[in-house]
Formats: structure tokens, C-alpha cells, sequence
């Protein structure tokens, strides 16, 4: 029998696995002309977002904001180094086309970290990070502080194509 800490890491990891394929599948709806149908996925996704939370709450998965960004150091500099260098790896042998995402993945995974270590530094000083806007590339991942870039650096799609978070 599994202990509730176990069911809750899967029910955690099950509801957010539900939240981004449901948002997914929205866009498809919505692309599809079926309005109505992907605003019932957009609604259940934040329904299972809702449960995902709770779950990851009940877990003490959430701490002070100095250990939510060691947490989230340790997080995304795992995916960068260890977790998508194989998987790179195993794309690119079988010539999937999974290769450039996850190739953009490592290098996007990479930026975060720093930008996490420098809102780490800010917050153990006592002070929120300075750029009060941020820039998110919808193709790849990369995050930019302040304004977009020209062309992104590590897909190249252009600065018109951020969004900004």
C-alpha cells in the first residue's frame, strides 16, 4: 500500500501532467474552430492546476522565496546538465524531431537558473529583482529581463514574437 506521501507526489505530478495537456488541447480546439470546447479544456486545466497546488501544498513542496529559488536552482540546473543531455542524445540517434526541443530545452533550462541565482542574490539581500518587466519566447522557452531581444538566442525568433509575462 502507498503512503500518502507517495499518493501525493503522484496525484502532484498527475494533475500537472492534466493541466499543460489540457491547455494544449485548447489550442487545438480553438484552432479547430471549436471555441467553446477549448474554453471547457482551459477551465478544467485550471481545475486540475487548482488540485495540482493543493497536492504539492499538502507535500510542504512550498517554502520561504530564498528556498523556492534554491529549489528552483537545483531544479533547472538538473534539467540542463543531467536530464536533457541524454535525452539530446537519444533524439538526435534516432533522428526524432523531439531533438530541437529538447536542445532549445537545455539552453533555456540554462538561462533560468542564472536568472533564479540573481533574483537569489537580490531576495538574500532583502530586495526583489530590478526588472519590472519580463519577456518570455513562446518557441523556446528563453526568458528575457527588461525587453526582448532582437532575435532570440537560442531559436531566433524575433523580437515581435515575445510575450511579455
Amino acid at each position: 500500500m502507498a503512503t500518502t506521501k507517495e499518493n501525493l507526489k503522484e496525484a502532484f505530478a498527475g494533475e500537472s501532467q492534466a493541466f499543460q495537456k489540457y491547455l494544449a488541447f485548447a489550442k487545438e480546439a480553438e484552432k479547430a474552430g471549436f471555441g467553446n470546447v477549448a474554453k471547457l479544456f482551459r477551465t478544467t486545466a485550471q481545475a486540475e492546476r487548482i488540485h495540482a497546488e493543493g497536492h504539492f501544498e499538502a507535500l510542504g513542496g512550498i517554502g520561504s522565496t530564498v528556498e523556492n529559488l534554491e529549489a528552483a536552482i537545483g531544479g533547472e540546473t538538473f534539467e540542463h546538465t543531467e536530464m536533457y543531455p541524454p535525452m539530446l542524445e537519444q533524439a538526435e540517434a534516432d533522428a526524432h524531431p523531439a531533438k530541437r526541443m529538447f536542445a532549445f530545452a537545455i539552453k533555456a533550462e540554462q538561462v533560468h537558473a542564472e536568472l533564479y541565482k540573481k533574483a537569489l542574490e537580490a531576495v538574500k539581500n532583502g530586495q526583489d529583482i530590478t526588472a519590472t518587466e519580463v519577456w518570455l519566447c513562446p518557441l523556446c522557452g528563453h526568458i528575457e529581463l527588461v525587453k526582448p531581444p532582437e532575435s532570440c538566442p537560442i531559436c531566433g525568433a524575433k523580437a515581435s514574437q515575445f510575450v511579455q509575462v
